[in-house]
């Protein structure tokens, strides 16, 4: 059975520091609500026919715990009948919903769900869950002592000879085209005014993160993030974290830390979602569809080096659809760190003019739990734009996995 997706929207994305992000007042609860409704408000369909709302988020305490997706859905004001699940796939866990949306879907065990995400940096930050730089419990570190992000992105960068240069020039090009993309309009069909709860007063209208202004020599100037971070000392045995992680790649000598906050996805606060309906739903509610699913897929790889999994998650997704990597029209690789879409490309072969060709999450930022459903609405607005047919999404993911989802235009 097909999966296809009716409509999608998505808040701005706000800055993700407290008391300075437009978004940073709004509680996550909130930013989901006023999603949903936006949504079901532009596909025309009435809430009380949505099966499920599948909700992706990555820090799942405060605020963003007790099941931030049934919150919503009350919060929202549906029907009591619409239930609500949140999962976590860290940075793949948007896309993850609207994948597990598409199943229920093409099963037949569903006619309608809702798959999307939230995150709001502000408020609930990394770390809040208390798992620590890794998540690890003693027995898992003796075998597989996970680092930082940043430090697997740097050794990325140093065993592809991605220089400071080549990563920096990345970062500025994804300024450059989100601030072509917001001078033109092009994330209007996505986008919705968040409004203040109580007041009604508009709060953010459109990405507050993006620095148009940006320069080859401001980038320049910036410190590498994650320096500081290699050095620290760890454990007993009192390695740094470089060191822990060269011990799995010993032909490595050391690692050049390449990545820095210009570089890198910014903290954000955002929501987004998407409407999954089947045939029959299609049919029976007269519902137009945008885009239907074609390919999904998820895959592991090692986890130290963490953020190589984009590359087989695409080729995966690409078999299942019967399609090479030449078939596809447009790309969005996350920009979880420049390395990561400069690898992909470099690793498939893809036309660096089909990527992020309205910036990524250097220039947009990165709400971790929504990016992915965000991902996919960029791809839809932009395959209409252009005329064009298909479309893959891919994010790379902690713990050494990735995600691969590829629609095509109806």
């Amino acid at each position: 059975m097909t999966a296809y997706i009716i409509d999608a929207a998505r808040t701005p994305r706000g800055r993700g520091k407290k008391d300075k992000g437009a978004l940073s007042g709004v509680h996550p609860q909130e930013l989901l609500a006023q999603t949903l409704n936006e949504l079901v408000r532009r596909a025309g369909v009435d809430a009380a026919l949505v099966d499920d709302v599948v909700v992706g988020c990555v820090t799942q305490a405060q605020e963003q715990g007790a099941c931030v997706a049934r919150n919503a859905v009350l919060a929202a004001a549906w029907p009591d009948t619409v239930t609500g699940v949140t999962l976590n796939r860290f940075c793949g866990s948007g896309l993850q919903a609207v994948n597990f949306a598409a199943m229920g879907v093409m099963s037949g065990q569903q006619e309608l769900v809702v798959g999307g995400g939230v995150e709001s940096m502000s408020r609930v930050p990394m770390g809040a869950d208390g798992a620590g730089i890794d998540g690890n419990n003693h027995v898992l570190r003796e075998r597989v002592f996970q680092v930082p992000q940043g430090i697997s992105a740097d050794l990325i960068a140093t065993m592809e000879g991605f220089t400071r240069d080549d990563v920096d020039a990345f970062a500025l090009e994804s300024q450059r085209k989100a601030g072509v993309a917001i001078e033109e309009g092009r994330f209007a069909r996505a986008l919705f005014a968040v409004k203040d709860p109580r007041t009604g007063e508009i709060l953010l209208e459109r990405d507050e993160h993006p620095r148009p202004d940006t320069t080859l020599e401001g980038l320049g100037q910036l410190q590498a993030s994650f320096v500081k971070m290699g050095a620290m000392p760890v454990g007993p045995s009192g390695e740094t974290l470089d060191q822990l992680a060269l011990r799995r790649y010993p032909d490595v000598k050391e690692i050049q830390h390449v990545h820095t906050a210009g570089n890198s996805s910014g903290i954000v606060d955002g929501a987004a979602a998407v409407l999954l309906a089947s045939e029959r739903a299609v049919k029976a509610h007269g519902l137009k569809p945008r885009a239907k699913i074609r390919a999904m897929a998820t895959i592991g790889a090692e986890p130290i080096i963490m953020l190589t999994a984009p590359t087989p998650a695409s080729q995966k997704a690409l078999k299942l659809a019967g399609m090479e990597a030449k078939d596809i029209d447009l790309w969005e690789i996350n920009e979880a760190f420049a390395t990561v879409p400069l690898q992909t490309m470099r690793n498939l072969d893809v036309d660096p003019a089909k990527v992020n060709v309205n910036g990524g999450s250097i220039a947009l930022g990165h709400p971790l739990g929504g990016t992915g459903a965000v991902l996919l609405q960029t791809a839809i607005d932009e395959l209409e734009r252009r005329g064009l047919a298909t479309a893959l999404i891919t994010l790379c993911i902690g713990g050494g996995m990735g995600i691969a989802t590829i629609i095509e235009r109806v």
